[in-house]
């Protein structure tokens, strides 16, 4: 059998083995989020990646309990607010929104929170204002939390619960 040009660079840019993890997020008044990460497991325990070293990427997003969108790093188009770190070393993804510390976070939303599609839209942003979602182009303030908040990843083996985050009075 002989392989073209076009099978050898697909083959090349599928990781040989690549590790995944899921993640779940808990904003303000009932709303959550629930992803899944995946990058090739050479970059295990490397310190800080982006979303270009990603290789998987989608979140679901809630409203007590029933979905109210998605997005899929596989949608993003030039356009898309898509910024993401990621440390392999501790699993979690720095929040405190300073673009400099690498600890700011667009998955489809920008820092307005504003921009994740008119029709079926959704994103998540975590910037040094909040944490908070965007549904069809428009900022779900009632989700917002404090911006220091820790969001850390776990294994796919173990069974993952998100809790709705009780305002504190």
């Amino acid at each position: 059998m002989r392989l073209t040009l076009p099978f050898l660079a697909l083959l090349a840019a599928t990781p040989a083995h690549a590790v995944q993890f899921q993640f779940c997020w808990t904003g303000a008044n009932g709303y959550t989020l629930e992803g899944v990460i995946e990058f090739p497991d050479e970059y295990l325990n490397t310190g800080i990646i982006t979303e270009s070293d990603v290789t998987k990427f989608q979140i679901i997003g809630f409203l007590d309990g029933v979905a109210i969108g998605s997005w899929n790093m596989r949608d993003a188009t030039p356009e898309t607010s898509w910024t993401l770190r990621f440390d392999t070393d501790t699993l979690r993804f720095p929040t405190g929104g300073i673009r400099s510390e690498n600890s700011y976070q667009e998955w489809n939303a920008n820092g307005s929170v504003n921009d994740c599609g008119a029709v079926d839209g959704f994103g998540f942003n975590g910037g040094n204002y909040a944490q908070d979602v965007c549904v069809n182009n428009v900022w779900v303030e009632d989700s917002s939390i404090d911006p220091n908040t820790p969001l850390f990843a776990q294994p796919m083996d173990v069974e993952l619960v998100c809790e709705t985050v009780v305002p504190t009075s």
